[in-house]
Protein backbone atom coordinates (compact mmCIF):
# COMPACT_ATOMS: atom_id res chain seq x y z
CA UNK A 1 0.00 0.00 0.00
CA UNK A 2 1.06 3.42 -0.85
CA UNK A 3 2.32 6.16 1.80
CA UNK A 4 -0.55 8.24 0.45
CA UNK A 5 -2.91 5.97 0.28
CA UNK A 6 -2.29 4.97 3.64
CA UNK A 7 -2.29 8.28 5.02
CA UNK A 8 -5.68 8.95 3.44
CA UNK A 9 -7.21 5.96 4.81
CA UNK A 10 -6.07 6.57 8.46
CA UNK A 11 -7.75 10.40 7.50
CA UNK A 12 -10.73 8.64 6.68
CA UNK A 13 -10.68 6.09 9.55
CA UNK A 14 -10.71 9.10 12.07
CA UNK A 15 -13.13 10.99 10.68
CA UNK A 16 -10.85 13.77 9.43
CA UNK A 17 -10.83 13.60 5.86
CA UNK A 18 -14.00 15.16 4.49
CA UNK A 19 -15.16 15.98 7.35
CA UNK A 20 -16.93 19.57 7.98
CA UNK A 21 -14.95 21.85 10.15
CA UNK A 22 -16.31 24.37 12.11
CA UNK A 23 -14.12 27.95 11.68
CA UNK A 24 -11.47 28.91 14.03
CA UNK A 25 -12.19 30.84 16.93
CA UNK A 26 -12.40 34.55 16.33
CA UNK A 27 -12.17 34.34 12.43
CA UNK A 28 -14.25 36.77 10.76
CA UNK A 29 -16.19 36.35 8.13
CA UNK A 30 -14.92 38.03 4.35
CA UNK A 31 -17.09 38.93 1.53
CA UNK A 32 -16.16 38.27 -2.24
CA UNK A 33 -12.92 39.39 -3.13
CA UNK A 34 -11.32 40.09 0.26
CA UNK A 35 -8.00 38.42 1.10
CA UNK A 36 -9.02 35.48 3.79
CA UNK A 37 -6.82 35.48 6.80
CA UNK A 38 -4.37 32.36 8.10
CA UNK A 39 -2.43 31.83 10.99
CA UNK A 40 0.47 29.22 10.16
CA UNK A 41 3.30 27.68 12.21
CA UNK A 42 6.30 25.93 11.74
CA UNK A 43 8.02 23.75 14.38
CA UNK A 44 10.71 21.73 14.74
CA UNK A 45 9.37 19.49 18.57
CA UNK A 46 12.66 17.71 18.90
CA UNK A 47 10.50 13.97 18.57
CA UNK A 48 8.91 15.46 21.87
CA UNK A 49 11.71 16.86 24.10
CA UNK A 50 12.69 20.36 25.28
CA UNK A 51 16.00 22.10 25.46
CA UNK A 52 16.53 19.70 28.20
CA UNK A 53 16.20 16.47 26.24
CA UNK A 54 13.27 15.83 28.35
CA UNK A 55 10.11 14.57 26.50
CA UNK A 56 7.37 16.44 27.36
CA UNK A 57 4.30 16.68 25.55
CA UNK A 58 2.36 18.73 27.97
CA UNK A 59 4.84 21.50 27.79
CA UNK A 60 4.84 21.35 23.57
CA UNK A 61 1.20 21.12 23.53
CA UNK A 62 0.53 24.01 26.01
CA UNK A 63 3.06 25.87 23.67
CA UNK A 64 1.51 25.00 20.36
CA UNK A 65 -2.20 26.05 21.85
CA UNK A 66 -0.10 29.72 22.41
CA UNK A 67 0.48 29.78 18.88
CA UNK A 68 -3.11 29.80 18.03
CA UNK A 69 -2.47 28.76 14.61
CA UNK A 70 -4.84 27.30 12.21
CA UNK A 71 -2.39 25.35 10.09
CA UNK A 72 1.31 23.88 11.87
CA UNK A 73 3.77 22.27 10.03
CA UNK A 74 5.41 19.62 12.66
CA UNK A 75 9.31 18.32 12.04
CA UNK A 76 11.15 15.22 14.28
CA UNK A 77 7.79 14.13 14.95
CA UNK A 78 7.59 10.40 16.31
CA UNK A 79 4.79 7.51 15.81
CA UNK A 80 5.45 4.32 18.04
CA UNK A 81 9.28 4.93 17.33
CA UNK A 82 10.80 4.04 20.68
CA UNK A 83 11.45 4.86 24.59
CA UNK A 84 12.76 8.60 23.59
CA UNK A 85 9.49 9.25 22.53
CA UNK A 86 7.65 6.79 25.29
CA UNK A 87 6.88 4.61 22.18
CA UNK A 88 3.38 6.94 21.90
CA UNK A 89 2.00 8.32 18.64
CA UNK A 90 3.08 12.14 19.25
CA UNK A 91 1.09 13.50 15.92
CA UNK A 92 -2.14 11.61 17.13
CA UNK A 93 -1.61 13.11 20.55
CA UNK A 94 -0.99 16.92 19.59
CA UNK A 95 -3.81 16.40 17.27
CA UNK A 96 -6.34 15.35 20.22
CA UNK A 97 -5.15 18.13 22.59
CA UNK A 98 -5.16 20.58 19.84
CA UNK A 99 -8.55 19.02 18.51
CA UNK A 100 -7.04 19.77 14.88
CA UNK A 101 -6.96 17.25 12.12
CA UNK A 102 -3.83 15.71 11.61
CA UNK A 103 -1.74 14.06 8.17
CA UNK A 104 1.40 12.32 8.92
CA UNK A 105 4.24 11.71 6.42
CA UNK A 106 6.41 9.40 7.57
CA UNK A 107 10.52 9.95 6.61
CA UNK A 108 10.85 6.17 8.50
CA UNK A 109 9.14 3.44 8.69
CA UNK A 110 10.51 0.39 10.15
CA UNK A 111 9.47 -2.75 11.29
CA UNK A 112 8.32 -3.13 14.72
CA UNK A 113 10.81 -4.88 17.22
CA UNK A 114 8.12 -7.46 18.37
CA UNK A 115 6.03 -9.29 16.26
CA UNK A 116 2.50 -7.51 15.78
CA UNK A 117 3.44 -4.28 17.52
CA UNK A 118 3.35 -1.10 15.68
CA UNK A 119 5.66 0.16 12.84
CA UNK A 120 8.28 2.49 13.88
CA UNK A 121 7.93 5.50 11.97
CA UNK A 122 9.12 8.92 12.09
CA UNK A 123 8.76 11.99 10.07
CA UNK A 124 6.97 15.25 9.69
CA UNK A 125 3.28 16.24 10.00
CA UNK A 126 0.37 18.76 9.58
CA UNK A 127 -1.98 20.27 12.17
CA UNK A 128 -5.22 21.72 11.10
CA UNK A 129 -7.99 23.02 12.29
CA UNK A 130 -9.75 23.35 8.63
CA UNK A 131 -10.91 20.18 6.79
CA UNK A 132 -8.08 18.24 4.80
CA UNK A 133 -9.29 17.50 1.43
CA UNK A 134 -6.25 16.02 0.23
CA UNK A 135 -3.05 14.87 1.79
CA UNK A 136 0.26 13.25 0.08
CA UNK A 137 3.95 11.52 1.24
CA UNK A 138 5.79 12.77 -1.52
CA UNK A 139 9.50 11.42 -2.22
CA UNK A 140 12.49 13.63 -2.60
CA UNK A 141 15.98 12.92 -2.08
CA UNK A 142 17.25 11.65 1.18
CA UNK A 143 20.51 10.39 2.93
CA UNK A 144 19.32 7.93 5.47
CA UNK A 145 20.33 7.80 8.85
CA UNK A 146 18.97 4.53 8.84
CA UNK A 147 21.27 2.73 7.06
CA UNK A 148 24.89 1.70 7.06
CA UNK A 149 27.46 3.65 4.05
CA UNK A 150 23.59 5.63 2.64
CA UNK A 151 23.64 6.86 -0.64
CA UNK A 152 21.55 9.55 -1.68
CA UNK A 153 18.00 8.73 -3.13
CA UNK A 154 14.70 9.36 -3.19
CA UNK A 155 12.57 8.81 0.19
CA UNK A 156 9.46 9.96 1.49
CA UNK A 157 8.75 12.42 4.41
CA UNK A 158 7.86 15.68 1.95
CA UNK A 159 4.10 16.15 3.23
CA UNK A 160 1.75 17.91 1.20
CA UNK A 161 -2.03 18.26 2.30
CA UNK A 162 -4.73 20.52 0.27
CA UNK A 163 -7.22 22.59 3.44
CA UNK A 164 -9.95 24.55 2.16
CA UNK A 165 -10.21 27.76 4.37
CA UNK A 166 -13.25 29.51 4.08
CA UNK A 167 -13.57 27.64 0.30
CA UNK A 168 -10.31 28.69 -1.03
CA UNK A 169 -8.02 25.29 -1.60
CA UNK A 170 -4.40 26.45 -0.12
CA UNK A 171 -1.64 23.71 -0.67
CA UNK A 172 0.41 23.35 2.81
CA UNK A 173 3.73 21.44 2.28
CA UNK A 174 5.85 20.31 5.57
CA UNK A 175 9.34 19.26 4.94
CA UNK A 176 12.99 18.73 6.68
CA UNK A 177 16.54 19.18 4.79
CA UNK A 178 19.21 17.48 5.45
CA UNK A 179 21.50 18.69 8.16
CA UNK A 180 24.98 17.78 7.51
CA UNK A 181 27.67 20.34 6.57
CA UNK A 182 27.96 19.46 2.95
CA UNK A 183 24.98 21.22 1.10
CA UNK A 184 24.95 19.07 -1.67
CA UNK A 185 21.94 16.62 -0.50
CA UNK A 186 20.04 19.89 0.61
CA UNK A 187 20.37 21.07 -3.27
CA UNK A 188 18.84 18.10 -4.49
CA UNK A 189 15.87 18.13 -1.75
CA UNK A 190 15.32 22.08 -3.09
CA UNK A 191 15.27 20.80 -6.59
CA UNK A 192 13.00 18.09 -5.59
CA UNK A 193 10.97 20.44 -3.94
CA UNK A 194 10.39 22.79 -6.62
CA UNK A 195 9.50 20.30 -8.98
CA UNK A 196 7.01 19.13 -6.57
CA UNK A 197 5.35 22.41 -5.71
CA UNK A 198 5.75 23.58 -9.15
CA UNK A 199 2.83 20.79 -10.45
CA UNK A 200 -0.05 22.36 -8.16
CA UNK A 201 -1.84 25.99 -9.03
CA UNK A 202 -3.01 28.36 -6.42
CA UNK A 203 -2.10 29.47 -3.19
CA UNK A 204 0.78 27.52 -1.74
CA UNK A 205 2.61 27.46 2.05
CA UNK A 206 5.81 25.79 2.84
CA UNK A 207 6.67 25.27 6.44
CA UNK A 208 9.73 23.43 7.28
CA UNK A 209 13.30 23.32 9.35
CA UNK A 210 15.60 23.67 6.04
CA UNK A 211 18.88 23.31 8.16
CA UNK A 212 20.12 26.23 6.10
CA UNK A 213 20.33 29.86 6.84
CA UNK A 214 18.54 32.12 4.59
CA UNK A 215 21.54 33.95 2.32
CA UNK A 216 22.99 29.35 1.98
CA UNK A 217 23.29 29.35 -1.68
CA UNK A 218 21.52 25.70 -1.59
CA UNK A 219 18.20 27.92 -0.89
CA UNK A 220 18.68 30.73 -3.55
CA UNK A 221 16.21 28.87 -6.03
CA UNK A 222 13.41 28.77 -3.47
CA UNK A 223 13.16 32.32 -3.61
CA UNK A 224 12.47 32.67 -7.37
CA UNK A 225 9.13 30.96 -6.52
CA UNK A 226 8.11 31.54 -3.00
CA UNK A 227 8.81 34.53 -0.66
CA UNK A 228 10.18 34.09 2.89
CA UNK A 229 8.00 35.37 5.02
CA UNK A 230 10.48 36.35 7.60
CA UNK A 231 11.07 37.36 10.47
CA UNK A 232 15.10 38.42 10.72
CA UNK A 233 15.60 36.78 14.06
CA UNK A 234 17.26 33.45 14.82
CA UNK A 235 15.39 30.23 15.36
CA UNK A 236 18.42 27.79 16.83
CA UNK A 237 19.02 26.70 19.20
CA UNK A 238 16.61 27.83 21.14
CA UNK A 239 17.98 28.89 24.33
CA UNK A 240 20.19 31.86 23.08
CA UNK A 241 19.41 31.29 19.36
CA UNK A 242 22.32 32.22 16.87
CA UNK A 243 21.15 30.95 13.45
CA UNK A 244 17.53 31.06 11.35
CA UNK A 245 16.95 27.76 9.58
CA UNK A 246 12.85 27.31 10.27
CA UNK A 247 10.87 28.82 7.71
CA UNK A 248 7.73 29.79 6.12
CA UNK A 249 7.68 30.04 2.56
CA UNK A 250 4.47 31.19 0.71
CA UNK A 251 3.33 31.34 -3.52
CA UNK A 252 4.17 34.69 -4.47
CA UNK A 253 1.05 36.15 -6.24
CA UNK A 254 -1.35 34.54 -4.11
CA UNK A 255 -0.46 34.55 -0.42
CA UNK A 256 0.74 37.93 1.19
CA UNK A 257 2.47 37.79 4.61
CA UNK A 258 0.91 40.23 7.25
CA UNK A 259 3.14 39.52 10.29
CA UNK A 260 5.45 37.12 11.64
CA UNK A 261 7.17 36.40 14.79
CA UNK A 262 9.25 33.47 16.66
CA UNK A 263 8.16 32.46 19.92
CA UNK A 264 10.33 32.32 22.73
CA UNK A 265 10.17 28.97 24.47
CA UNK A 266 12.30 26.20 25.43
CA UNK A 267 9.69 23.12 24.54
CA UNK A 268 12.05 22.18 22.07
CA UNK A 269 15.67 23.05 20.77
CA UNK A 270 14.37 24.84 18.45
CA UNK A 271 12.01 27.91 18.33
CA UNK A 272 8.57 28.11 16.22
CA UNK A 273 8.22 30.72 13.55
CA UNK A 274 4.42 31.81 13.53
CA UNK A 275 2.63 33.76 10.56
CA UNK A 276 -0.39 35.78 9.76
CA UNK A 277 -1.00 35.31 5.96
CA UNK A 278 -3.65 36.82 3.92
CA UNK A 279 -4.85 34.59 0.97
CA UNK A 280 -5.72 36.68 -2.11
CA UNK A 281 -8.66 35.61 -4.04
CA UNK A 282 -8.67 35.52 -7.41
Amino acid sequence: MSLRRRTVEILIAAGLLGAVAAPPAGAAGHGPGHPVPLRVATYNIHAGAGMDNVFDLDRQAAELRSLDADVIGLQEVDVRWGTRSEWRDVAGELAERLHMRVSFAPIYSLDPETPGAPRREFGVAVLSKYRIVNAENHEITRLSTQVPDPVPAPAPGFGEVVVRVKGLPVHVYVTHLDYRADPSVRVAQVADTRRIMAADQGRKVLLGDFNATPDAPELAPLWADLTDAGPDAPTFPALDPVERIDYVAVSKTSVRVRDVAVAETLASDHRPVVADLLLLRR
